[in-house]
């Protein structure tokens, strides 16, 4: 069963790009690289009866074929090694193809109906699934399908040379003789067989080691991310002490795992060499025989041996490629598992509907916690234009939860809010994000860089709210978010509202960071540059009522009290 599921999870991963729109491209590409490999198998052939004939020659001594021989032997080789570089080289091109495709959708899908958000708590380490597993899923399953390929091809190709050159062997068995034709290529199929079963035996638990080795990797790696982000707030609390007990945590998990992987894999490391060790010498031991009773030359028993050598290479496969097999398998949990938590994070929908309305009107909209506690129970508003809300209640009732739903983005929620048509909407956070780049960018996020408005406006925007000193670095690429305090974060979330000029904006306690005269030069900003915006606000400071026209109190409980500020 649980192959089965393995199988269902690697097709699911693997058909995609092979069905998509560069799938003619993709599978020529891949028949090229495969018909390189079965043209290394037929120099492989040539060469193996080049061994015979090689072989032969230094056992009569016939000094005359020697150099002609080996100048057969260097144009084999040449052809073979520019084969298999072009094979290589052209299947890593394939590799940059799948991989860029896989990635390019699974952002998209990551990204997509903020999936990234809605999937906060069901998976681990997103980022790691995107950027590492998908690269291992495609160059290990390219891998192990060309190699598979190529020694099924090897087998087909080197197992009628076996059957030919094995001749018979008579068993006697009570008197009667039993003749088996082509014994070695038999033998080998045998030996390879039992091989196969006892590495899965031996290996088997790889599978589970290599998929918590990542998980565990990847989880030392965040938490060395968290402090790197979380850096001013550690060195306040002088935390360092309690951030190493939790790197020492979170490694030892590593360490811990990764000694059960290195026993796992001297075990199977063991049996896989003792295994391809003893296949040197059996061919050996069972063709000499008839090269001492001078059935066959020298040349014939090296020939024996180096087609022994390549049957039993090809159908023991999958016992040298088991710590891939294995590995792929952990990548195949893993992204299979990722996949599986994103489309159950695109099917939780809220039961919110949107309606046309000449102003903002909520109805009946209710709101409850994952746990399904009612945060709020069917409030119902309508909000003027060019108006202002505040939302006050104790700390946990629901506050930024309730903007959360007014965005779309909190699932437990039923109701209908109603917008004018065409409408536009602004949401500012507590913590501003400020992405990575150009002050520009962080300026006029989430608009790109080409849609900037001009540098002039910015600038006055800047001066506007009171960051004259950034408004000649517009072209610094920084770490911002580090650069700038939290309150100036906050006067420049403030540029960006007066930059896109929205008609409704949203702020869950986007001015906590600033003194109380700042706080209200802010919002006066707002009206004397926006005076049709209309404007909802949580807070807790009692200075922010002057700045509203109403006040919508919440309980926690589901209650609410609305009231006009007057």
């Amino acid at each position: 069963m649980e192959a089965k599921k393995l199988f269902r999870g690697f097709w699911t991963l693997f058909k995609g790009y092979w069905s998509s729109e560069e799938k003619w491209k993709a599978r020529g590409l891949l028949a090229f690289v495969i018909a390189l490999n079965f043209a290394m198998v037929y120099l492989l052939v040539k060469l193996n009866e080049w061994y015979n004939t090689f072989y032969n020659a230094l056992q009569n001594y016939e000094a005359d074929k020697f150099w002609y021989l080996v100048g057969e032997f260097s144009a084999i080789a040449f052809t073979y090694i520019v084969i298999a570089v072009y094979a290589i080289y052209l299947r890593q091109m394939l590799q940059i193809k799948w991989r860029t495709w896989m990635t390019q959708n699974y952002l998209s899908a990551w990204m997509s109906g903020q999936t990234y958000y809605k999937l906060q708590d069901a998976a681990d380490n997103p980022d790691q699934r995107i950027s590492e597993d998908i690269s291992q899923f495609v160059n290990l399953s390219l891998g192990l399908l060309i190699g598979f390929l190529k020694q099924l091809t090897t087998l087909a190709a080197f197992g009628v040379v076996l059957w030919e050159l094995s001749g018979s062997f008579t068993l006697n068995l009570g008197g009667m003789e039993i003749i088996i034709y082509g014994y070695m290529f038999w033998f080998s199929f045998i030996y390879s067989g039992v091989g196969t079963f006892l590495a899965h035996k031996v290996g088997r638990k790889l599978i589970g080691l290599n998929f918590d080795q990542q998980k565990y990797e990847a989880d030392f790696r965040f938490n060395m991310m968290r402090v790197r982000e979380n850096s001013e707030s550690i060195a306040f609390y002088r935390g360092e002490a309690a951030e190493m007990e939790g790197f020492n945590l979170k490694f030892s998990a590593v360490i811990k795992n990764y000694w059960q992987l290195m026993r796992k894999t001297k075990h199977l490391n063991f049996y896989v060499n003792g295994y391809s060790q003893l296949a040197i010498i059996v061919p050996l031991i069972m063709a000499a025989p008839r090269y001492f009773s001078k059935e066959i030359q020298l040349g014939g028993l090296m020939q024996i041996s180096s087609a022994f050598g390549r049957v039993q290479d090809a159908l023991s496969y999958f016992v040298d490629s088991y710590d891939t097999i294995a590995s792929l398998a952990a990548v195949i949990n893993r992204l299979a598992g990722f996949t599986e938590h994103m489309e159950e994070a695109r099917n939780v929908q809220n039961k919110i509907t949107t309606a046309q309305a000449p102003e903002l009107k909520i109805s009946a909209l209710s709101v409850s916690l994952p746990t399904g506690r009612e945060l709020l129970k069917k409030l119902s508003l309508e909000l003027q234009n060019s108006k202002a809300l505040l939302v006050t209640g104790a700390s946990g009732c629901g506050k930024s939860t309730l903007l959360r739903t007014l965005a779309g983005i909190w699932a437990y929620a039923s109701g209908e809010i109603g917008l004018p048509s065409g409408a536009r909407v602004m949401f500012l956070p507590q913590k501003p994000y400020l992405p990575l780049g150009t002050l520009r960018r962080a300026l006029i996020y989430p608009l790109a860089e080409e849609a900037a408005p001009p540098d002039d406006k910015l600038k006055q925007t800047l001066r506007l709210v009171d960051l004259p000193a950034l408004s000649d670095k517009l072209d610094a690429a920084e770490d911002w978010s580090r650069i700038l305090s939290l309150g100036e974060q906050q006067r420049l979330a403030f540029a960006r509202v007066l930059l896109s000029a929205p008609d409704y904006v949203f702020l869950d306690e986007a001015t906590s960071a600033l003194d109380e005269p700042r706080e209200l030069e802010m919002y006066q900003l707002l009206r004397e540059q926006l005076p049709k915006v209309t404007v909802v606000s949580v807070g807790h400071r009692s200075t922010l009522f002057k700045l509203h026209d109403t006040e919508l109190n919440l309980d926690g409980a589901g209650n609410y009290i609305l009231r006009e500020i007057g």
